[in-house]
Formats: structure tokens, sequence, C-alpha cells
């Protein structure tokens, strides 16, 4: 799990966060969560994997504001070898949901062509696909 404590500079003129930020906290619980699970940003780009989001969406349940602490959760929806969903449960410190959210991921080489990870990276695709059958958690 990961937390972030809303900043006063993530808060719009009503005082609550703006919508935008979720998304980035969406990164943030992400590149933790690779962390957690052994595989952090800096070795997949050594190895030279890439993941750019495919897409994104967001239901906003309740609104946040200033100084409020956000649990974020992130689970593997599925894996399918080349691309990656991801969900995120994000709640305040009563345990109310704040936001539901999701990502889509591939992965590519340095040149931008699609990587098939089981065959390049087995290891990684074990991983992923462990963590999309339940049979795994993270760390």
């Amino acid at each position: 799990m990961y937390r972030h404590v809303v900043q006063y500079y993530e808060t719009d003129r009503m005082g609550i966060t703006h919508h935008s930020n979720y998304v980035r906290w969406m990164e943030e619980a992400r590149i933790h969560f690779l962390d957690q699970i052994g595989w952090n940003y800096a070795k997949l780009e050594e190895m030279g994997l890439v993941s750019p989001v495919v897409s994104v969406s967001c239901r906003y349940r309740r609104p946040s504001t200033f100084a409020d602490v956000i649990d974020i959760q992130v689970s593997v929806a599925e894996f399918k070898g080349v691309k990656l969903k991801l969900d995120y449960r994000m709640t305040n410190a009563e345990g109310q949901e704040v936001c539901e959210a999701h990502s889509e991921h591939c992965f590519l080489d340095r040149n931008g062509m699609p990587v098939r990870l089981a065959r390049e990276y087995p290891e990684f695709y074990r991983t992923l696909t462990e963590l999309a059958a339940g049979k795994r958690t993270e760390s």
C-alpha cells in the first residue's frame, strides 16, 4: 500500500483536491507497487523496458482536502503478457473510498517496439502472472 498526504498546492479554490492529481498519485503508487514486488522502475529501464500508459479512468467517490492521508492499494486486475491492467483503490483515514481508478499499460523496448515478456523477461512475466491470478500479493 502507498500512502499520500494531500498537499496544499494540490487543492483548488474550493479547498478540495483537483481531480488531475489523482492520476499523479496513481503513478506514485504504481512505482511504489513495482518496487514492492521486486521490479522497480530503475531496474526495468536498465533492462531496456518501458511501460507507457495506454488508458486511465477514475471514478471520484468523495472529495479529499489539504492534509488528508490517502492510502492507495494497487492490484493487478489483468495481465495477458502484452498489456497490464491495474486497479487502484484510494481511501481516506476513515477508510472511506475517495477514488476508484484503473490504468492500462503496454511493454515496449527502447525503440518503441512491443515486447513479449514471456520470452524476453520470463521472471517479470511470472511475477505479473502470479499477481493477476491472485497467487501472490504485494510485499
